[in-house]
This record gives C-alpha cells, sequence and structure tokens, in this order.
C-alpha cells in the first residue's frame, strides 16, 4: 500500500484526504492551521510539522492550497517538496492554479526524478464529501496508471488533458462556464423578484427546460435560503477567474462573460464578502439591509472608489512623489477601471 501525504486540509482537501484514509491508505498530513487537520489525525492519519516533513518518505504527495503563489513556494522552493520528497515520488497538485507554473513544477520534477502533474478538481464542497469529484488531469493515461487507484478514492470521472499545464487550462475553462452560469443565476433571481414572481417555482421551472445549469441545481438553493456558507469562497473564485482573464489576454482572447462575473465579485469581494460562497453573487441584486445582515459594508466599495479619476486604489495622484502601484493609467482623462485585470498601459 503506497504512502500518502496530504498538504492542505481546508474546505475541499479535508473530505479528500478523508477518502484516501477510508480506503486504507497511511495518510501523514500537514496543514498551517493545525486544527484544520484534526478530525483526519482522530481518525487515524499522522500529522507532520511540516510540508516537507509530511512528503520525506510519502509515495503519493498532494497539495491543495490557496493560491499559486502557495503553490510555487511549496514545490520550488530551495526546501520545497521536490527536494524533500523521495526519488520516483509522485507529486500531485489539485490546487487550480497557472497552466505556466504546473509546467515549470512538472519539468523540475523531472530533473529531480519526480513525477508531478496538475490535477485541480471540480464539484465543490460537496462532491469532495460524496467523493464524486471530477478530476482534470494534466498527463497522460499512462502516466497516472500507478496512482489512478487512489485518484478514484474520491472521484467519479478522471479526464487526462495529455500534458502538464493542460490540466489547469481546462480547470480555467470550467470555471469560465461557471462564471456565466453565476452571473444567468443571480440575474435570472433577480429579475423574477421584481416580477413578482415565486422565486423557488421560477427556479423549479428553468430546471426543466434549456435554461437548467448546475448552478440553479445546487446553489439557488442556498441563495433563497441566506445561506451563504461557502463551499467555494468569493476569494478563491476571483482568483481563478484572474488566472483565466490573464491567460486570455495573453492569447489577445475576449472573454466578456467572464469579464462581467470578475466585476461583480470583485465588488462582492471589496465590501467584505471574500470568505462568503460564490452565491452570495445575489446580494449585490438585493436590497442594502439584507448586505448588512449578510456581513457586508457598502461603505467600504464606495470610500475605495471617491476619487475622481474613478480608478478605485484609494491614492492620492495628484502627489508628484507617488507611485502608484494599481497598475491603472492614470493619466489618460478617459481612463475606466476594469477591475485590475487588464493592461491600462495605453
Amino acid at each position: 500500500m503506497q504512502k500518502v501525504a496530504f498538504i492542505g486540509t481546508g474546505i475541499m482537501g479535508a473530505p479528500i484526504a478523508g477518502h484516501i484514509l477510508d480506503a486504507g491508505y497511511p495518510l501523514t498530513v500537514f496543514n498551517r492551521t493545525p486544527e484544520k487537520a484534526q478530525g483526519l489525525i482522530e481518525r487515524g492519519a499522522v500529522w507532520a510539522d511540516s510540508a516537507a516533513d509530511a512528503a520525506r518518505d510519502a509515495d503519493v504527495v498532494f497539495t491543495m492550497v490557496g493560491y499559486p503563489e502557495d503553490v510555487e513556494e511549496l514545490y520550488l522552493a530551495g526546501d520545497g517538496l521536490i527536494a524533500a520528497s523521495k526519488p520516483g515520488a509522485y507529486l500531485i497538485d489539485l490546487t487550480t492554479s497557472a497552466p505556466s507554473l504546473a509546467r515549470d513544477i512538472a519539468e523540475a520534477s523531472a530533473v529531480e526524478g519526480r513525477v508531478a502533474f496538475d490535477c485541480p478538481v471540480t464539484g465543490g464542497e460537496t462532491g469532495a464529501i460524496a467523493g464524486t469529484l471530477t478530476a482534470i488531469v494534466g498527463a497522460t493515461e499512462q502516466t497516472i496508471e500507478p496512482v489512478r487507484a487512489i485518484l478514484e478514492t474520491f472521484t467519479s470521472k478522471i479526464f487526462c488533458f495529455g500534458r502538464a499545464g493542460q490540466g489547469q487550462a481546462a480547470k480555467l475553462a470550467n470555471q469560465v462556464a461557471l462564471a456565466s452560469s453565476m452571473v444567468g443565476m443571480a440575474d435570472a433571481l433577480s429579475f423574477a423578484q421584481q416580477e413578482g414572481l415565486d422565486l423557488a417555482q421560477t427556479r423549479e421551472m428553468i430546471l426543466g427546460g434549456t435554461g437548467a445549469s448546475g448552478v440553479l441545481e445546487q446553489l439557488a438553493p442556498k441563495a433563497l435560503d441566506g445561506d451563504w456558507k461557502p463551499g467555494f469562497m468569493v476569494k478563491h473564485f476571483l482568483k481563478d477567474l484572474g488566472l483565466a482573464l490573464a491567460d486570455a489576454e495573453e492569447r489577445e482572447i475576449a472573454l466578456p462573460g467572464a469579464d462581467t462575473a470578475f466585476a461583480l465579485y470583485d465588488m462582492l469581494d471589496a465590501i467584505g464578502g471574500a470568505e462568503l460562497g460564490t452565491q452570495a453573487i445575489t446580494l449585490l441584486y438585493q436590497e442594502e439591509a439584507e448586505a448588512v445582515a449578510a456581513g457586508l459594508d457598502w461603505s467600504l466599495y464606495t470610500n475605495a472608489h471617491e476619487h475622481e479619476d474613478g480608478c478605485g486604489c484609494g491614492h492620492d495622484h495628484d502627489d508628484p512623489d507617488h507611485e502608484c502601484t494599481c497598475g491603472h493609467h492614470h493619466g489618460d482623462g478617459e481612463h475606466e477601471c476594469c477591475h485590475g485585470h487588464h493592461h491600462h498601459g495605453e
């Protein structure tokens, strides 16, 4: 039985690691917040004092952390997982991250005699708990064969896209589709509400036709119940959309649906919704009292956008000594901020 290390036992990571543990694999865990691994330890997992310690004797190492910079530090630092793991180890990153970073990690791992591939997942907290996630792999079927049994402990589908970075690219395509679905749900519920329709009945009707979506199926009931608990946090969805939009900009591709969703989620993040579930986008359409009840504060957004040039970065651009780091071109009176994910040099 292969020894497994799991690093990052948060909302998604903990249930995924739990399925691996339940399948009988010896499991070592590490998380920056130890309390989030406590449930796994009580079920038989072994605690490690660092990510490197967790990986040292493992045959297979899984990581699921927050942001690309976390992934880069975790793998490519001098004392990172590539250096700490043993020759022949499989290093599998479940984080949604940048395709280029996944390629760098795979190349660096191969040089050191390790096998690394990107394997972001989709299905949310519900899928993680049920063990029915979809794995999106930047490797071939042949490459993953030695670890397929472990992947199958927490997935119902595995898609192999052939080479490093392609799993991340495919996951970002999924997030782009999800972005427009989230806006579609929020628009539809708001329109139905303004027309005086029964929202539950309207949702049921849409689910019976071509307007149906996984978002309406899984997240609309939470929004209608005022349940903003995160299965997937706003701040992490913003990160994913930012990655997709940055990649699209490099390739000179327009993604108007993702652009719109980014702008709305950026606004939600700005008023205090970073750690709410993505269904909280519907709060942007509601009366201020409902937003306040959910812990949001519209004054945060208003204050940040008071500057007359509309940048919203909060800096004083009339100060000749000021060096703005918001990335906007403030010399152009025609400038309109598009929430920081485009190049404003022109």
